[in-house]
């Protein structure tokens, strides 16, 4: 039940690409945008905050009982996006997540199967999409090889400029 796709991007691509991704799904309540680091977490939540999203970040940043109120916050809906490295990627259970990015592609080919597994539970379609910058392209084929599946590529919308060319180093 998950539709999977990967952008290849430059990393300055990315805040607006997901912008765009964002606002052409207004109507999922339930998003969570994955990153490998907690500094980027901050990052991510503070570009989302000034283009009119709200966003919440989780990290290990956080004590126990902060990352919990955000979680909440979460379930409930009253945060539509959250921002969060690995950690959140196993042994949390949402049900109803209607997409996931991964702002950074996984180093391991298994923690993408764990945060994209996190939408579409329990007979629900989900979209999982997957930001690759030219010096993570490697790690795709690694994913693929583990799902046994190529994941479809999309073209970058033309006023975000030329994509990074696919090439594995």
């Amino acid at each position: 039940g998950v539709k999977q796709s990967v952008y290849l991007t430059f990393d300055n691509q990315k805040a607006p690409l997901i912008k765009q991704i964002l606002t052409e799904r207004p109507d999922y309540t339930s998003i969570i945008i994955f990153t490998s680091s907690k500094s980027k977490v901050n990052e991510i939540v503070t570009s989302l905050r000034k283009n009119g999203f709200k966003a919440q970040g989780v990290s290990s940043n956080l004590d126990q009982e902060q990352r919990e109120e955000v979680l909440r916050g979460f379930r409930s809906k009253r945060i539509r996006i959250l921002v969060a490295t690995d950690v959140m990627s196993r042994g949390i259970d949402i049900k109803e997540i209607n997409m996931v990015i991964n702002y950074a592609c996984p180093h391991d080919a298994e923690d993408y199967v764990h945060r994209v597994g996190r939408t579409a539970r329990a007979n629900t379609e989900g979209e999982a999409f997957t930001l690759v910058n030219e010096k993570d392209m490697h790690r795709i084929q690694k994913i693929e090889k583990l799902i046994e599946s190529e994941i479809p590529r999309l073209e970058l919308p033309e006023e975000l400029g030329p994509a990074p060319e696919w090439k594995i180093v």
